[in-house]
């Protein structure tokens, strides 16, 4: 007998992290229905790759930020529209007024600091590690405790950080 595990047929790590992109749709589709307000504390920091199929941001932010982005949903943000397979929002990057359009497939990030929520998901396929990058910071996100969301999934502080990794065999 053999201690490797096998190949699954079945996709499981697909499956799974389309259920957890779920969970980021139904929390800003509900964010959306109450007309953008975000309840209590509540605020989001979600990070994506500007790359990713679908994903249609501004040059001057694809240019400053190549691989992977982080967007803050707080304050200062409109035109929320969720759908089946992402959103669009409008935020302002030094004060200039931006249309950001995010398929969840190219969220790798979804964290909530007020409630020490997290989701990390796998990049794809094709990415290894990915690369260092500053935080967008849209216009408004100064309220926002910065702290710890740089290090998502590796919290000492017992937070709920959920990183799901298959490690998928090459």
């Amino acid at each position: 007998m053999s201690d490797d595990t096998p190949d699954s047929l079945i996709p499981y790590d697909e499956i799974v992290q389309e259920a957890l992109r779920a969970v980021v749709g139904r929390v800003l589709g509900s964010v959306e229905q109450t007309g953008g307000t975000l309840p209590g504390t509540h605020h989001f920091y979600i990070t994506f790759k500007t790359g990713a199929v679908g994903v249609d941001v501004p040059n001057s932010l694809r240019e400053r930020f190549p691989d992977e982005m982080t967007i803050v949903l707080q304050n200062k943000f409109w035109d929320l529209n969720v759908t089946e397979t992402g959103f669009s929002v409008g935020l302002s990057f030094n004060q200039t007024p931006s249309k950001l359009v995010i398929p969840f497939s190219a969220i790798t990030a979804f964290v909530d600091p007020a409630v020490d929520f997290g989701l990390q998901f796998q990049a794809s396929v094709d990415d290894n590690e990915p690369t260092e990058h500053e935080d967008a910071e849209n216009d408004g996100s100064g309220d926002a405790e910065q702290d710890g969301t740089s290090d998502i999934g590796q919290t000492e502080d017992g937070s709920n950080v959920v990183t799901v990794d298959f490690g998928r065999k090459k």
